[in-house]
């Protein structure tokens, strides 16, 4: 898929305080034209044709050509007068626009599924300040039709800046996400937003999450009530880094094979500093009874992480680790007729950290604490018996390889 944007004129740069410093500008850690093309080619663009005004100093784009974001894209530049409602400037390029292709706004901010959503156009917009998706047809004739509009903000003014900024956060989740998620993410919403802004990576958030998660386990093991309250609160807190990490990683562009492996590493790792320090807090204050049921979540966590991962690798490309979670989803929901995963869709979502850590919380301020850990042994072990099921079931030999191509090109 092609992508064209067009550079206005140096005239219309100097009112946002001149070209270089518009067109690098940073929103949200990126500059604002490395922003605008990345998220175009996050929604599918692999081709850019960038339309310079003849007054325009091209020096700008050395710095945003240097961002390793942009390798892979085949770019060609053009400069010269150009006028998008114009057919006449439409021709003069026709031989270096593909069909379809993308209308890309130099200073329109938003993220990609806006572009991936927009509807084809057979005539021109009636406005060129939105994206727009067309046929090559639509731009050479005078036919005018009423646009899709792309969510999203342009950069006019240093205000719309902090207002795109406040965009982005707002839409850094997953279509998947469910209300839990969303509440969390909105809690996470004026931090990520500052953490933008610094040199912090999702990585360094992610470490945050484990230190947390283990003075979460720490204070649950002492084994009365204040210290379980406590425990809940920072193991709450620890669900908000695992959410922010992949907020900002979305934000920044910051998605990485090893950012997806290294927290789930640190989901499994708190679950299991967590389920240990339960235990241990048990232990002490109603005695040894409690271990049998804290061995049995420990053995079944363990098990559930083993083959979870095993289920991941046959799910997934080895470079996209990050769509098992929807790959699975979506053959829950497929396979809707058969009763287990019927029953597995609607309760599935209890495990996600983003979810327990409510439930964690209800249950320690109840004085639920003794009924959770049961629950959770049960629950443990349901979840490794259920996954070696569906590994047969989805993921068996035979279908593997066809599972793993539908996920590259998911």
């Amino acid at each position: 898929m092609q992508a064209v944007l067009r550079i206005p004129d140096l005239f219309t740069l100097q009112k946002f305080a001149g070209a270089e410093r518009i067109l690098t500008r940073e929103v949200a850690g990126v500059p604002l034209l490395v922003r605008v093309i990345v998220t175009a080619m996050r929604a599918g663009v692999n081709k850019l044709l960038i339309i310079w005004a003849p007054d325009v100093d091209r020096s700008a784009w050395d710095q945003c050509a240097l961002f390793p974001l942009l390798r892979g894209l085949q770019i060609a530049h053009l400069v010269r007068r150009f006028d998008p409602d114009q057919p006449a400037s439409w021709a003069g390029i026709a031989e270096t626009v593909q069909e379809p292709f993308y209308w890309l706004p130099w200073n329109w901010v938003t993220h990609k599924r806006a572009l991936a959503e927009l509807v084809r156009l057979s005539a021109k917009p009636e406005s060129w300040e939105a994206p727009a998706l067309l046929d090559k047809h639509a731009v050479l004739g005078n036919e005018t039709g009423r646009v899709h509009e792309a969510k999203g903000f342009p950069i006019t003014s240093e205000r719309r800046i902090a207002e795109a900024e406040r965009f982005l956060v707002a839409h850094s989740g997953k279509p998947s996400d469910g209300v839990y998620s969303r509440f969390n993410r909105w809690l996470c919403r004026p931090a990520v937003r500052l953490l933008t802004h610094t040199p912090v990576t999702p990585n360094w958030v992610t470490l945050g999450g484990l230190l947390v998660g283990i003075a979460a386990a720490f204070k649950y093991a002492q084994g009365h009530y204040a210290a379980y309250v406590t425990g809940a609160l920072l193991f709450f807190l620890s669900g908000l880094f695992d959410e922010a990490d992949g907020m900002l990683a979305r934000i920044k562009f910051r998605e990485s094979v090893f950012g997806t492996w290294f927290e789930g590493f640190v989901d499994e790792a708190t679950y299991l500093l967590l389920f240990g320090g339960i235990t241990v807090g048990l232990y002490r204050e109603r005695g040894p009874r409690e271990l049998i049921y804290g061995y049995l979540l420990l053995i079944g966590c363990a098990l559930s992480i083993a083959i979870t991962r095993w289920q991941r690798k046959l799910a997934t490309a080895p470079d996209r680790p990050h769509e098992y979670a929807g790959r699975l989803n979506r053959l829950l929901e497929e396979d809707s007729s058969n009763l287990v995963s019927r029953i597995v869709r609607q309760i599935h979502i209890f495990i996600k950290k983003g979810v327990s850590v409510h439930y964690l919380l209800i249950f320690t301020v109840l004085g639920g604490l003794p009924w959770l850990l049961r629950l959770a042994a049960l629950g443990a072990n349901l979840t490794w018996t259920l996954a070696l099921y569906f590994n047969r079931r989805y993921f068996r030999r035979g279908k593997t390889g066809a599972t793993v191509r539908d996920a590259q090109t998911a």
